[in-house]
């Protein structure tokens, strides 16, 4: 790319209304494109639930909130918040959300270039669209967008989740209130994601408790309030050492909590990028999805734990209900003596280092 051409771009927007997981993985996006434009001017579409994400981060000028399931749903509202975007008069647009919706609403908003994947159910209202790379990380798969625009970041910046004063107040107070001081070590564990088939069993969440629980070494489980009736089944037994988080922190204190971990154990989930961010060391339970799909936990110290001889896997590229097949191996299989070994091993690599 020209640098005449760098200098038609003004103002950028960068669309992602997927789901919180997704919108983790696109800030180091927005990071190297406010590297490469610093002089222009960068807003961002996103979901409710990410808002507290990117609200914080220095190098989004302007927030804006697209609230597909309630006040931003139908045709109407959707062409009503399009041509908001069009009085920014926007010279570029990149889209790593594969909805037809998003690529719609850039298309109605007016904008000269709109970048997206050649997978998006949206492509043709594209000006450019990049080739989906299977074989990447969704970090670097979501860099990728930039290459019509001429720019091959040196390096792959991780996300950056950036706490408030208050967050971190919060966080503390919580952990002083439940005696565990900042020096002593806690492992945090998120059993929770929206589909079931992406969630290791509760009864091996609380063997691995145990496991935990007879070292000393004290457990916070964390996650959203939809997830809190996991909590009593794998707390069940355990008398002490173990302290239920999920539900009473928002996204940032909850990547506090977990910045302040010595590790993370989760599902394929949001956890898991969030645990990146803040550069803890991470465990990822997987079942019904695949690494392959991108979702891992991005970082060399950071492990993956899976049964990959079941031919059935992957079932789906989210998650489902149930177990197509009835046996959920997938997940029954991995072992919390497994998840505990590798956990040892990971922390007592850390602690050498």
């Amino acid at each position: 790319m020209s640098e005449n051409h760098h200098s038609t771009i003004h103002k950028i927007l960068i669309l992602q209304t997927a789901f919180i997981g997704d919108v983790i993985l696109t800030i180091p996006l927005i990071r190297v494109v406010s590297e490469q434009f610093p002089g222009a001017e960068i807003h961002f579409v996103t979901i409710p639930a990410s808002k507290e994400l990117v609200e914080t981060l220095p190098y989004v000028d302007k927030l804006w909130i697209f609230d597909k399931r309630g006040e931003n749903s139908g045709i109407i509202q959707l062409f009503k918040f399009s041509q908001h975007l069009r009085s920014e008069k926007y010279d570029l647009a990149l889209v790593p959300h594969r909805s037809l919706r998003s690529a719609v609403l850039i298309f109605l908003a007016g904008i000269t270039q709109r970048i997206g994947f050649d997978r998006s159910a949206g492509k043709f209202l594209f000006t450019d669209r990049v080739v989906y790379p299977k074989n990447l990380h969704e970090i670097e798969r979501n860099i990728s967008l930039t290459e019509p625009i001429g720019i091959l970041p040196a390096k792959i910046p991780l996300p950056e989740i950036n706490s408030t004063a208050e967050d971190l107040e919060t966080v503390s107070n919580w952990l002083n209130s439940i005696n565990l001081a900042k020096n002593r070590p806690f492992v945090c564990f998120a059993p929770g994601s929206i589909w079931p088939t992406k969630r290791w069993p509760e009864d091996h969440w609380r063997v691995l408790a145990k496991k935990f629980n007879d070292m000393g070494i004290p457990i916070i489980l964390i996650g959203a309030l939809q997830d809190q009736n996991l909590a009593p089944g794998i707390m069940k037994s355990l008398d002490n050492g173990i302290f239920n988080a999920m539900g009473i922190f928002s996204i940032r204190q909850s990547t506090e909590l977990i910045r302040q971990a010595s590790l993370l154990i989760s599902n394929d989930s949001a956890p898991t990028h969030l645990g990146v961010a803040v550069e803890t060391l991470v465990i990822t339970i997987f079942g019904s999805t695949v690494p392959a799909f991108g979702f891992f936990p991005y970082g060399k110290k950071n492990k993956i734990i899976e049964i990959t001889e079941l031919d059935c896997r992957p079932c789906t590229d989210h998650g489902r209900v149930k177990c197509p097949l009835g046996h959920f191996k997938c997940m029954r299989d991995i072992l919390p003596s497994q998840v505990f070994q590798t956990a040892r091993d990971m922390i007592d690599a850390e602690f050498k280092s």
